[in-house]
């Protein structure tokens, strides 16, 4: 039997935008997560000089690989082996390849509610079990090691993203310390998806890798590398789980772009232009922090990283998709509805994206 998933209620949301926008209407997109700029100036050089160059094929770069190696270590003071990074087409097929290399359908895997759509519909579509653990403001929308040292019986797996999607909360790396002890107790394996990492606004967020070397951590060159479109991404795994994660690669996927990964090699040496995209979600994130009180949402999740902030509109409405779509209708502003991330209080939450330029930032408040 298939398994029963829900739509990704935001794309309907972007086809209506973007019918109107082919209508002649002004659409400001602040409903997906993705950066308004492109890939580092350098990065698009590059990928010039290889599509004349280079035929291309089937390939894994050794030298992306072992710098990302050295990324971590520069990051995270955490060592790996090039060994353990297995280049993806995007961060959404590391997650799948994390979820079949440690689970089996049946397992049970506890996310954070509200999360990332893709956990609980991925987890669906390989017939295992989400364990949704509503997470709220006490526990700044964070699953916690208390929590996960409540579940009876313990699940096979645990997800967690810090920064998360969609409320950008960081969990403190005490809390990591703990979840890490917790689950090793238990016997739980961890998974981290640690795709914003690099995008903070206080103290940046900590590896999963730092507390607990047997997790599998998921990561992508879309946001903090500004690579939407190339669908490049990497997963580390322990060392007992490369051949089971590579034969999984191979099968699924083969081997994500060979111009991505050329360009990628380059942007992660461009830390000026992208720390100025960085410097430039900070002060969307303050315009926003200091209208959105004004337009009555004062009940906003901690936008410590990622570029969300995550509203209660509870007092406007109990639809925010109908909300969303009115708001798109009359000013031309798209927001993601809650329901998304959260199909019991999601309904009462928008997510605004803050990865636009300030300037359509600056219109969407006005």
């Amino acid at each position: 039997m298939t398994a029963s998933i829900d739509p990704f209620h935001a794309i309907a949301l972007s086809r209506r935008a973007h019918q109107l926008k082919a209508e002649g209407r002004s659409i400001i997109a602040m409903h997906f997560g993705q950066p308004s700029t492109g890939a580092p100036a350098a990065a698009i050089a590059m990928a010039h000089h290889v599509l004349d160059a280079d035929p291309m094929g089937y390939w894994e770069s050794d030298a992306l690989k072992a710098r990302i190696v050295r990324h971590m270590a520069e990051t995270q003071a955490v060592a790996l082996q090039p060994e353990q990074i297995i280049l993806t087409c995007g961060a959404s097929p590391a997650l799948v390849m994390a979820l079949t290399t440690r689970f089996a359908p049946g397992d049970r895997v506890a996310i954070a509610r509200p999360g990332y759509v893709a956990y609980r519909n991925s987890l669906k579509t390989l017939h295992m079990v989400p364990v949704e653990i509503p997470c709220g403001p006490a526990e700044r929308y964070q699953l916690t090691a208390a929590a996960i040292a409540a579940l009876d019986p313990a699940p096979q797996g645990v997800l967690i993203a810090s920064p998360a999607n969609p409320t950008g909360t960081i969990i403190a790396e005490s809390e990591l310390a703990a979840i890490a002890a917790v689950c090793r107790a238990r016997g739980i394996t961890i998974i981290s998806d640690e795709i914003y990492h690099g995008l903070h606004f206080e103290a940046p967020a900590a590896s999963i890798l730092r507390f607990e070397p047997t997790a599998l951590v998921i990561n992508s060159f879309s946001k903090y590398w500004s690579m939407v479109g190339w669908r490049l991404g990497w997963l580390v795994v322990p060392e007992n789980d490369i051949e089971a994660a590579r034969a999984r690669m191979g099968s699924l996927f083969l081997t994500p772009p060979s111009l991505s990964q050329h360009a990628a090699l380059v942007a992660m040496d461009c830390a000026p232009e992208l720390e100025g995209h960085r410097a430039t979600y900070a002060r969307n994130r303050q315009l926003l922090l200091a209208a959105l009180p004004s337009l009555g949402l004062s009940e906003i999740a901690p936008p410590d990283g990622a570029f969300y902030l995550y509203a209660n509109v509870a007092h406007l409405t109990d639809d925010s998709q109908v909300l969303a779509h009115r708001i798109l209708e009359e000013t031309g502003v798209a927001l993601a509805p809650g329901r998304d991330f959260d199909p019991i209080d999601g309904p009462r939450h928008l997510r605004f994206s803050f990865a636009a330029s300030t300037a359509d930032v600056a219109e969407a408040i006005t």
